[in-house]
């Protein structure tokens, strides 16, 4: 009803409370509906719909520029900026992302696939208005957990009393921050909140500022009896103290409550931090009841919540022989980064509870607090997703490599991970953990071959390792093929002149070009670092090698194997095929398997030389 005519922010400035509310409603069935088919971040989607529909109707985007922290909350604003005719293309191939993206629309100001950004970009962006004396807010809304990381506390520090074009919103979806809710906290809140009585506030402080003398002794004695009596009611000053003018707790869902918060918030000629509370999954049911499984979830049943049932995945199998081991060893623990769910660990956390550490998102305090647990005798497993170890390069050289402790990286999400587009690809863990001194890892292609290389993690390796392994289902396998824990494998005809190298999801589909190629050696590596030499005896016969590699080019495991063939004088034709130097955007694995020439069919076709 209302929703089919809003094409821009300017539609919202139109409606009223009432017909804001319809659009509230309208906004959430079309979510729902978009996710059900194409999977997403839905539960925290939900929980933002009033308050970016509020943000529309009091700012002017793009010229006060917004910035969403994690970008996952961006899908009322997408439908709000223009993209509502597109909505139905969420997370598909050429079709809108699951978050901010700036050469999507002029009103995505900051792309954001990962957590606690959003501050620190809005006090640049602030930064640069201020010096080009551009007119116009910026706004950061951070939440959805992402006030647990560390570079939030960096901005937080960096902001405050310099920037007067700064509003920061939190938006608190699980009272991670324990906000005083009492009624005099709420009273204040309100009366502070009111357009009426800034406009009465300012009013006076005006006129006191013009009497001779002791006006501006008096707007300072009010200002400090002020500032006590909110230090008494809110017994928390932190956001104060680091210069903001502090609004909160405002209900989340209440468009009265904020709209009246953000105009006041807008008025201001100081930074400011509105402090709102939301419920994650509001609107559905099944979502509210379990947010945790409707924070990022594929194609489901609307009728019942229930997923598309899609069989045992890497992360279920990593999850239940972890459990299997620390049944019969004390020293396991497990920790994870906010990702319990996703990476498999729900079961171990329910069982050994006094094991389990989630700390929230904050992947570098979790690199080091896993080498101060491994200092002291325990055995840390660290479940993380690829794209979210980035941030932990540093820690996973300086606070473990270097200091010569075991801490085990079970890396998921590993290569193409699908529509969950650029930010989320695990295509670079290879690059950068290839360049960490003493430092295992491992790349399973198989279920069964996890398990195993997750026991050699723990009882046959002496410093840091990694096992690195994809999203979801395993691969056809080998007839036959069972691993017995050697760093490589050989498939097909020893004694041919031309080779094939590969390791992890990418060897099944070279084994299935293998069928179609006649003679031809194909090699799987187990083990990707360090690379075992002797494989380089089985190539010294050989005229051309083809390493098909589902990573990153430069840097990456291919790079490294070449590096070892010219080392051992080995001059083999070498062809290397990889994701050159660029970002991966959305679409189903297949496609992008197709589009990077890793498919069987692309393998066939580089082999024979056809392309």
């Amino acid at each position: 009803m209302y929703l089919e005519n809003i094409n821009s922010p300017k539609d919202i400035k139109k409606l009223n409370i009432d017909e804001l509310e319809v659009l509230c409603q309208e906004i959430r069935e079309l979510m729902i509906m978009t996710v059900s088919e194409n999977g997403g971040h839905l539960a925290s989607n939900l929980g933002v719909v009033e308050l970016t529909v509020a943000m529309h109707k009091v700012f002017n985007s793009p010229n006060d520029q917004l910035v969403f922290d994690v970008g996952h909350q961006c899908y009322t604003h997408k439908l709000l900026t223009g993209r509502r005719e597109r909505f139905h293309t969420l997370r598909q191939e050429n079709g809108i992302g699951g978050f901010t993206r700036p050469t999507e629309s002029p009103h995505d100001i900051f792309s954001s696939g990962h957590s606690s950004t959003s501050i620190s970009a809005a006090i640049g962006l602030a930064k640069a208005k201020a010096l080009k004396g551009e007119k116009g807010k910026v706004v950061a809304v951070i939440g959805d957990g992402a006030l647990t990381g560390g570079l939030a506390y960096e901005a937080l520090n960096n902001s405050g009393n310099e920037s007067n074009n700064l509003i920061v919103i939190l938006n608190d979806n699980n009272m991670s921050i324990s906000p005083n809710v009492g009624s005099m906290a709420k009273n204040l809140t309100t009366i502070r909140t009111s357009p009426k009585y800034n406009t009465f506030k300012n009013k006076v402080t005006r006129a006191l500022a013009k009497i001779p003398k002791i006006g501006s002794q008096i707007t300072r004695s009010i200002t400090a009896i002020n500032s006590k009596i909110r230090r008494r009611v809110y017994k928390s000053t932190f956001f104060e103290d680091l210069g903001f003018r502090y609004y909160g707790p405002i209900d989340g869902h209440d468009l009265d409550a904020l709209i009246d918060a953000l105009r006041v918030a807008k008025a201001h000629n100081h930074s400011v931090l509105l402090h709102i509370y939301t419920t994650k999954g509001r609107g559905y049911d099944f979502a509210e009841k379990d947010p945790a499984k409707f924070h990022g979830i594929g194609k489901f049943n609307i009728n019942t919540g229930e997923p598309i049932p899609g069989g045992a995945t890497f992360s279920s199998v990593f999850g239940e022989a972890l459990v299997g081991f620390a049944d019969k060893d004390s020293r396991i623990c497990a920790v994870t980064a906010a990702m319990t769910t996703g990476t498999g660990l729900s079961a171990f956390a329910e069982k050994y509870p006094k094991r389990f550490f989630d700390v929230g998102i904050a992947e570098q305090h979790a690199v080091t607090f896993a080498g101060g647990l491994a200092k002291n005798g325990m055995v840390p497993v660290f479940a993380v997703y690829s794209t979210f170890l980035q941030r932990s390069y540093d820690q996973l050289m300086h606070d473990v490599a270097m200091q010569g402790l075991k801490v085990i990286y079970c890396i998921d999400r590993a290569g193409f991970v699908g529509s969950d587009g650029e930010s989320h690809q695990g295509l670079f863990d290879t690059a950068y953990l290839m360049s960490v001194p003493e430092l295992t890892v491992y790349s399973p292609t198989y279920f069964d071959e996890l398990s195993s290389m997750l026991y050699q993690a723990i009882y046959k390796e002496k410093r840091a390792v990694a096992i690195r392994y994809p999203r979801g289902s395993e691969p056809e396998r080998p007839e036959g093929y069972t691993y017995q824990k050697e760093n490589y494998s050989l498939f097909g005809d020893v004694q041919a002149d031309t080779c094939i190298v590969s390791y992890g999801r990418e060897f099944a589909n070279c084994y299935a070009a293998l069928q179609s190629l006649g003679s031809v050696l194909l090699i799987k590596l187990n083990k990707i670092k360090p690379l075992d030499a002797t494989v380089c005896e089985q190539l010294r016969h050989v005229s051309r090698i083809f390493f098909f590699e589902e990573g990153i080019k430069t840097g990456g495991v291919g790079e490294c194997f070449a590096a070892m063939l010219a080392e051992k004088g080995i001059r083999a034709n070498f062809t290397h095929i990889a994701v050159k130097d660029q970002f991966v955007k959305q679409a189903e694995v297949s496609s992008q398997l197709k589009k990077y020439r890793l498919d069987k069919a692309s393998v066939i076709s580089i082999v024979n030389g056809e392309q």
